[in-house]
């Protein structure tokens, strides 16, 4: 979706509109760039007499000792603009987007109320849009599941649809009705919330102000990009890095890409060149899935991340947005974005 700033035209204003500072949430696919063009933009808005800092978005970067597979920003980097949540819980721990939601939202809103602008930075797709957006997440009752996939079993999963589609017509049209897991899901939040299932739907509405900034650069350029931090990820030590934290790993940590395909090197399963070209492989596969869901929104300002211009690009989507420039589209977005209920699992 290309930003005003991008096309060259500026927004018709028919009234004048009072200037808000927005949270700036800057999304890509792993590896474009994101928080060189975050520190980039906190350094020029600090130019312009305004303090940002800089809000981790990334759900694997929340977890101590995990520096060197999860990518995370270099001392150098965070001693150059504040980063928060990062580093804030142990491996074995676990982070769950709803938890994440209450941390981040409360992190922005007292960094607001100090005057200072959060730039929220990652590539957990459902973890940025959880900060701002219209989302909830309803909650589990292991006695309500087991009881729901018990009767799958007895009176079988087409029973348990067709309850689901006379209870909330709404989500059952937008399900796989072969989907047993799903279907269970659904009347499991039902039955706790009483509400219907399709209320738990994410929203393309902001409830923080916000303005999104995407990093995008070609397929090739990508996978260049990616082949390096794998190399830099080898020669910074993370075989090593993997052997101290694998007595810690909880269920959650363990599933961060790369962590894996080092403790099989341990063991003795693949060699170093192997795991390697696995997780160079797995990271461009992962980096595509990003993509895709991001290509869902179309509140984002697209941005070309080897444009020369692109400092220069951000800083004007950001001050379009303090104008409310943006407003009124992205008021619109909810209203023709196609919901996917396998969000809110």
């Amino acid at each position: 979706m290309p930003s005003v700033t991008d096309s060259g035209i500026e927004p018709r204003s028919t009234a004048p509109r009072s200037v808000s500072m927005r949270v700036v949430s800057i999304i890509g696919p792993t590896a474009s760039g994101k928080t060189g063009l975050a520190i980039a933009l906190a350094k020029a808005l600090a130019d312009r007499g305004q303090h940002a800092e800089i809000v981790n978005a990334d759900a694997y970067q929340m977890y101590r000792g995990m520096d060197i597979g999860t990518a995370k920003a270099s001392a150098e980097e965070q001693a150059a603009v504040p980063h928060h949540l990062l580093d804030i819980i142990e491996p074995d721990d676990t982070m769950t987007v709803a938890r994440f939601q209450a941390l981040a939202r409360e992190c922005i809103h007292d960094l607001l109320s100090r005057g200072i602008r959060p730039i929220l930075v990652g590539g957990s797709g459902l973890y940025a849009r959880a900060a701002i957006d219209d989302i909830s997440f309803p909650g589990t009752d292991p006695e309500v599941r087991a009881r729901l996939e018990r009767r799958a079993e007895e009176e079988g999963p087409g029973r348990l649809f067709e309850e689901l589609a006379a209870k909330d017509p709404e989500a059952a049209s937008r399900m796989d009705a072969h989907n047993v897991r799903r279907t269970i899901r659904a009347l499991e939040v039902i039955e706790i919330t009483g509400r219907p299932f399709s209320a738990s739907l994410p929203r393309y509405r902001y409830v923080i102000p916000t303005v999104q900034i995407g990093l995008d650069l070609p397929r090739k350029e990508l996978d260049r990009r990616i082949a390096e931090r794998t190399i830099a990820m080898r020669d910074q030590g993370f075989l090593a890095e993997a052997e101290r934290l694998r007595d810690h790993l909880g269920p959650t940590a363990a599933r961060a890409l790369g962590y894996q395909q080092m403790i099989d090197v341990l063991d003795g399963l693949i060699d170093e060149n192997e795991a390697f070209a696995d997780i160079a492989q797995k990271t461009r596969r992962l980096a595509r899935k990003q993509m895709g869901w991001f290509g869902r929104d179309p509140r984002i300002h697209w941005l070309q991340a080897l444009n020369p211009a692109l400092l220069d690009n951000a800083m004007g989507i950001v001050q379009h947005a303090d104008a409310g420039d943006y407003d009124a589209i992205d008021a619109q977005a909810d209203e023709y974005v196609q919901h996917h209920l396998g969000d809110i699992d």
